[in-house]
């Protein structure tokens, strides 16, 4: 084809163990077997919308929709690049990097999570290091975003591990119940940075439908 109607799909970065690309439909069946397997122990919440109390079927049904609403919705001034977590050539999570109006702000925020059984490996670190250097070394972010509750730590350590300042907190409901919701805001400049490096390819045909330019 002399132009590619969908660019994102031929976008990946790669990190020492992890390989992030935009959602396709082949791994996104992948996730959806993670998500019907368990993303959380059952007595936490980590989500605003409680999604992941569904049963098994209906999580693995409603997280095809989602991300293939959020793709077809992609604009360059409202855009959310789903990225699927590949460990070894098989999904294990997703990782969010989004943005509104990012040409005039400059800011992302991001959202993620992980299949249980890859928990406590340190993947949760590194694709969100991976999108973040992304987003600063290659759209030209100057600050990112993140939220997390109180009630789950390792999101936050996460956040704390890679330089995210509080940012102040929001009471939301959550399972019918008040829960405490704190806002996270990582500056360039502060960024904790890996010891290792980000490799991208596939950029520059993107570039348009996230509304930025290199002039």
């Amino acid at each position: 084809m002399p132009w590619d109607p969908w660019p994102p799909r031929r976008l990946v970065l790669c990190t020492p163990r992890l390989e992030l690309r935009p959602d396709d439909d082949g791994g996104l069946f992948e996730l959806a077997d993670e998500a019907r397997r368990g993303v959380h122990a059952p007595e936490v919440m980590p989500f605003v919308t409680a999604w992941t109390d569904d049963d098994p079927e209906n999580r693995a049904l409603n997280t095809l929709r989602w991300h293939w609403q959020k793709r077809a919705a992609l604009r360059p001034e409202s855009w959310s690049l789903q990225f699927l977590v590949r460990l070894d050539g098989r999904v294990v999570g997703t990782q969010a990097l989004g943005a509104t109006d990012f040409a005039v702000t400059r800011g992302v925020h991001t959202g993620s999570w992980l299949g249980l059984r890859h928990q406590g490996r340190g993947i949760g670190t590194e694709m969100r290091a991976a999108v973040l250097m992304f987003a600063f070394d290659h759209l030209g972010a100057t600050h990112a975003r993140s939220a997390a509750f109180v009630d789950n730590p390792a999101s936050l350590r996460v956040s704390e591990k890679l330089g995210y300042r509080p940012d102040g907190t929001e009471i939301i409901a959550r399972r019918g119940k008040l829960a405490e919701d704190v806002r996270l805001l990582l500056e360039r400049d502060l960024f904790r940075r890996p010891d290792w490096a980000l490799e991208v390819e596939g950029l520059e045909a993107c570039l348009p439908m996230l509304g930025v330019s290199r002039g």
